[in-house]
């Protein structure tokens, strides 16, 4: 497998699932690691960004070092061995409350969120990369380079925002049609809405859960997003 189709296949699986097990050097119990599992999306530099409570055990880790990973596996599988596996090492670093397109990304997908921090204190974490280790599946083990792995999101905050609050206002037909498409089961009292768009795909979010929806072809502005999104509603 060349470079080019390593990087892509790991950087889909990542964007395809929502959730990881976020693992930090355990303050408490000094030279294990500690494994605990949160949500995350990709920001416009194409990071993981989490958002983890100040009382929270893997927060107290991360202040003291933090060198974490996230393991996240494709989901649906009997048996995972046999699906694919990204372990991303990087490092966690605060993000600053003035970053409002990653944090405004992050409420998008996880809407819910925003009232975290009627009880709790919450701060959002950024992870930058190191190396990626990605399974593709048994026998096929690869590492990939953070500079090859890593794919910045061709649109600004606004523009992201124009396409999502123009699809789901006026076309939530083909928003329905894209799910029946890739079997994506909702129900019609929780109607799916998109809530994110980048160059390679789109997530839609039905009640609390992310799905990830591949382009054809790459994209790398608005026009062509219609371009991809028009012929799907076609299909």
């Amino acid at each position: 497998m060349n470079k080019e189709k390593k990087s892509k296949d790991a950087r889909n699986l990542l964007l395809s699932e929502y959730q990881a097990v976020l693992s930090t050097h355990s303050v408490d119990v000094s030279g294990y690691p500690f494994g605990s599992i949160v949500p995350y999306c990709l920001n416009k530099q194409g990071l993981p960004i989490i958002l983890i409570s100040t009382i929270a055990q893997h927060t107290k880790n991360i202040i003291s070092n933090p060198k974490v990973s996230l393991i996240v596996t494709e989901g649906g599988a009997d048996d995972s061995q046999t699906v694919g596996r990204v372990t991303y090492l990087g490092d966690a670093e605060l993000i600053d409350e003035k970053e409002f397109d990653s944090i405004e990304r992050y409420y998008n997908y996880f809407s819910q969120s925003r009232d975290y921090h009627l009880t709790h204190d919450f701060n959002f974490y950024v992870i930058k990369p190191v190396r990626v280790r990605f399974i593709k599946g048994f026998g096929q083990i690869y590492w990939v380079e953070k500079d090859d792995f890593l794919l910045a999101n061709p649109f600004s905050f606004d523009e992201e925002k124009q396409m999502l609050d123009h699809m789901n206002a006026d076309h939530l037909d083909a928003i329905r049609h894209y799910c029946d498409l890739c079997t994506i089961y909702y129900k019609e009292t929780q109607l799916p809405e998109m809530v994110g768009i980048d160059s390679e795909g789109f997530h839609l979010r039905i009640g609390s859960r992310i799905y990830r929806i591949n382009f054809i072809e790459p994209v790398t502005i608005a026009a062509e997003v219609r371009k991809a999104l028009v012929e799907m509603a076609k299909a």
